[in-house]
């Protein structure tokens, strides 16, 4: 069994950064894709990032583009998502997933999911 367990989360001003960090446990990082997804208040879950099991290739949904950077340390089983420039429009609970399968935008594909970390953007 996969945990995943967010951190790095909390308040912030616009235009601020913040780093979030999931550790995995359990299994071999490695093995997974991950992604960082968010869900804001009354919203739905929405992707913001995903990373290949090698850290070669990385997406984005075009909101994030050119702010946030999601990357990998395989032998430290950590996935991060640096976060810059923060905007009102980031502020959610940002959760941290591993998938099987390739990196994907689609939640339907992740297998394991953390517990979520908040990220409050005041303007």
């Amino acid at each position: 069994q996969v945990q995943l367990v967010e951190s790095g989360g909390g308040l912030v001003q616009a235009g601020g950064s913040l780093r979030l960090s999931c550790t995995v446990s359990g299994r071999t990082s490695s093995n997974y894709a991950m992604g960082w997804f968010r869900q804001a208040p009354g919203k739905e879950r929405e992707f913001a990032a995903a990373i290949s099991r090698t850290g070669s290739r990385t997406k984005y949904v075009d909101s994030v583009k050119g702010r946030f950077t999601i990357s990998r340390d395989n032998a430290k089983s950590t996935v991060y998502l640096q976060m810059n420039s923060l905007k009102s429009d980031d502020t959610a609970v940002y959760y941290c997933a591993a998938t099987t399968k390739s990196s994907s935008s689609d939640y339907r594909l992740y297998d394991y999911w953390g517990q979520g970390t908040q990220v409050t953007v005041s303007s």
